[in-house]
């Protein structure tokens, strides 16, 4: 395991996937902490140029079913992943758990992986998306919010409705046949299957001034 702030072998999203509509859930504070996280600068997504270039097959795939992909995060500093863990260990800060751990005692987020301090998001190889309907002018139902913390994340859960559950596994097979991997916790989060940097985390800023010129 190493660190770098090599910022070479990364690139904005949207200059790459024009299709990408961006919501860095991680630069507002409409996110679990309820704050701005630690190395979010800008507003931007960022990833591994491989990364983008499956993700851009993708997004082709899902534009002819009219959807568009919709990116809440990708590439995390490691610093980002450290304030996870601090406001995980501050059991006394609680403000936004109706809305994303309202079932769970916060002390169990660190015990029960829900929060990790490591992530494939700062190896720059992991994503976190949804669907757009073109057609219906909205996201689509998938039977749960992004960074929800319970076990209706699970991308295998049954208890909601089929067209839920459709929705689910549509963007499941779509992005597992164009190089990711998903994981059974997290319906939202893919991994690329062939991960350039497998034993490095990145520390540079989420910040869109080192792709300038």
């Amino acid at each position: 395991m190493k660190y770098s702030d090599d910022t070479r072998d990364f690139v904005l999203l949207s200059n790459i996937v024009e299709d990408v509509i961006e919501e860095a859930r991680y630069f507002s504070t409409f996110n679990f902490i309820g704050d701005r996280i630690d190395g979010y600068e800008e507003p931007v997504i960022i990833t591994t140029g491989k990364l983008a270039y499956e993700l851009k097959n993708a997004s082709k795939e899902f534009v002819q079913r009219g959807y568009r992909l919709k990116v809440y995060d990708a590439y995390r500093p490691f610093q980002a992943v450290s304030h996870f863990v601090r406001w995980a260990e501050n059991t006394d800060d609680i403000r936004m758990k109706e809305y994303f751990y309202p079932n769970l005692d916060k002390a169990v987020l660190l015990k029960e992986g829900y929060i990790s301090d490591h992530s494939a998001h700062s190896r720059g190889s992991a994503i976190d998306l949804t669907l757009f309907d073109m057609k219906k002018g909205k996201e689509v139902d998938m039977g749960g919010l992004f960074d929800l913390f319970e076990q209706s994340s699970h991308s295998d859960y049954k208890d909601i409705t089929d067209e839920q559950y459709a929705n689910r596994m549509l963007l499941k097979e779509v992005m597992c046949e164009n190089g990711f991997e998903g994981i059974k916790e997290e319906w939202w989060h893919f991994i690329l299957k062939d991960e350039p940097y497998p034993d490095t985390y990145f520390t540079f800023p989420v910040n869109s001034k080192f792709f300038e010129g």
